[in-house]
């Protein structure tokens, strides 16, 4: 059924929080038609709000996995993208406005964490939140990252006796580098900034290696059998770079990147012509997806299905951008 909307009433754009305005837009679109809630394929006054918090999230795949997920369980909810420019304001709008929960991205995984009323067991360890849920106005944060990021690195090998390369110091390479910590394997931080990276590896107890000595490196001077780039390095519209010298590559290596947009980066291009074995960014994106919905409503969801629809898009998408130009895209 579709609903009709009364533009009139919509508030000017000048009226409308910014905190909300990406989302507010999308809400219509749904309203419009665009997109179901429940059964009934109407928003209406039972409707839970969901969304993720970030800059930018436009091209965020994550509302096609929760909404997806929402229409095949009938469940009256929707998701949508908000991009913000002051957490604190926008937490402050996820208690006013009774939003039952939300994803958080970059570059907030960290910054949430003050405007917090209560901080889980592993988050509180890892020290970033991607899943914020609202009881009550008591908003509570959870770390999917790192259970995400393990599971789609142990789909494809044995963690057992592996060294790894960790690329960044931000907040999904946090979450990964705790998860490698608590299995037990061996780990460089590599990262731009010095103090980030010499910070993160001071808690992790591993080694820091700056950028400028990874690029100098020689391929039998490196001892890693796991490389994983956790920055935004590859993504577009910068997709002609990568963060990891070609050569520095072996046959064997597990190459694994978080980007999803392309999916297939020009670091998995490389590792794959180099005989790697690759993990693509959708592989953690759909993981933590998966649990963060679980913590939101009890349901766990079928990997399989949401990767089919995350192709589909992005083959979409891909198709669009060759005459329009590369896009940012983020969790």
């Amino acid at each position: 059924m579709k609903l009709n909307v009364n533009r009139s009433a919509v508030p000017a754009k000048s009226e409308t929080p910014k905190v909300f305005e990406c989302g507010f837009l999308q809400l219509i679109a749904f309203i419009e038609g665009k997109g179901v809630a429940g059964e009934s394929g109407m928003i209406d006054a039972e409707t839970e709000l969901y969304g993720v918090i970030g800059n930018p999230v436009q091209h965020s795949l994550s509302p096609m996995i929760h909404n997806g997920a929402f229409k095949r369980l009938g469940w009256n909810a929707v998701y949508l993208a908000f991009e913000v420019k002051n957490v604190e304001e926008a937490l402050r709008g996820i208690r006013g406005l009774g939003v039952r929960g939300v994803s958080v991205t970059i570059p907030f995984k960290t910054e949430v964490l003050p405007f917090l009323n209560k901080v889980e067991g592993l988050a509180k360890k890892v020290g970033a939140v991607n899943t914020i849920v609202n009881r009550e106005g008591k908003l509570i944060g959870y770390n999917t990252d790192c259970d995400g990021a393990l599971e789609a690195l142990e789909h494809k090998i044995d963690l057992r006796g592996k060294r790894a390369v960790l690329l960044g110091a931000g907040g999904a390479a946090r979450a990964i580098g705790f998860g490698l910590k608590e299995k037990g394997v061996p780990l460089i931080v590599v990262n731009r900034s010095r103090e980030r990276g010499q910070g993160l590896c001071k808690e992790l107890g591993c080694d820091y290696l700056p950028v400028s000595s990874l690029v100098r490196m020689k391929r039998r001077e490196l001892e890693a059998d796991i490389i994983i780039n956790a920055t935004s390095l590859g993504m577009y519209p910068r997709d002609g770079v990568t963060p990891f010298p070609k050569e520095l590559l072996k046959k064997g290596m597990m190459v694994m990147d978080i980007v999803y947009e392309p999916l297939q980066t020009k670091l998995l291009r490389e590792a794959q012509e180099k005989g790697c074995v690759t993990v693509d960014g959708l592989e953690m994106l759909i993981r933590q997806g998966m649990a963060q919905f679980e913590i939101w409503t009890g349901r766990k969801l079928g990997f399989g299905q949401i990767r089919k629809d995350l192709r589909r898009a992005l083959a979409r998408e891909d198709t669009k951008t060759h005459s329009s130009g590369r896009k940012m895209g983020k969790r």
